[in-house]
């Protein structure tokens, strides 16, 4: 097992969950992969190696608090990257 395979960042899924709830039509599997690009690289880094830990340690209401700033940063996502959409 790669020491790549151990561990996630706990962003991930909460970007791809917001990236699904506000999805709009016509939306392209590349652009919604560019949108979570650029939402993740806009948040902070929260590396985790189980699950179970990372729900064990968060304080109450950080969930939500993280779950709120995913959905900004991919709102403020989708908008970049419509502007910047290169012409194929």
């Amino acid at each position: 097992m790669s020491l790549r395979d151990a561990i996630d960042n706990f962003y991930e899924p909460l970007v791809a969950e917001a990236i699904d709830e506000t999805r709009e039509e016509g939306e392209s599997q590349d652009f919604l992969a560019d949108v979570m690009c650029v939402a993740l690289n806009r948040l902070p880094a929260k590396y985790y190696r189980h699950s179970i830990d990372m729900m064990f340690y968060l304080a109450d209401g950080e969930l939500e608090t993280m779950k709120k700033h995913s959905l900004s940063a991919v709102q403020e996502a989708r908008e970049f990257v419509r502007a910047h959409q290169r012409d194929d």
